[in-house]
């Protein structure tokens, strides 16, 4: 193998590496999904959530927790999936980007999975015009595939927290 081909296979296994690791693992619909660990904050029951005026559909508010407002998104509903009761299993994973603390609505919790780096495959490609930069890989866990998000794209740039920026400079 030449320098070059072993410099680029070298390249693919840290990226992969870099996708290994704990993820709390959740449901939405009959679907499992996965955040890094280190981005979880807290995981806490729905509770009283209260409507912003002038935000998207997906944006379902704000909660007071302990003392701090958080915003609150419904990730049903960012992901355009079909409405649906709440439960006793449905709760809000609080997350951390950078340094803003949001709430995500998820169907249910499922646990926390050390998924290693052989068991990370790359997005597989969708065609044109499928945006997918928002997922970080697919876990291969048994015979299930967790799709890996990387939550500060699903919530940042181009998403949520610009959105909220944008409602709250309107209102000034």
């Amino acid at each position: 193998m030449t320098d070059s081909l072993k410099d680029v296979n070298e390249q693919i296994g840290k990226t992969r590496s870099d996708k290994s690791g704990k993820y709390l693992t959740f449901k939405l619909g009959p679907e499992a999904y996965g955040l890094e660990i280190l981005k979880v904050r807290e995981i806490i029951g729905l509770m009283s959530i209260t409507a912003v005026p002038r935000t998207p559909d997906y944006i379902r508010g704000v909660i007071n927790l302990r003392g701090k407002v958080i915003p609150v998104v419904d990730l049903r509903t960012k992901f355009s999936m079909e409405s649906k009761e709440n439960t006793d299993e449905t709760c809000i994973i609080v997350v951390d980007i950078g340094d803003v603390e949001m709430g995500i609505i998820v169907d249910a919790v499922s646990e926390v999975l050390e998924i290693g780096s052989g068991d990370v495959e790359d997005v597989p490609t969708f065609g044109n015009g499928v945006n997918t930069d928002f997922i970080l890989g697919m876990g291969k866990v048994g015979e299930k595939v967790i799709i890996l998000l990387d939550i500060s794209k699903v919530l940042g740039k181009e998403g949520t927290l610009d959105v909220l920026a944008l409602s709250e400079s309107k209102e000034a």
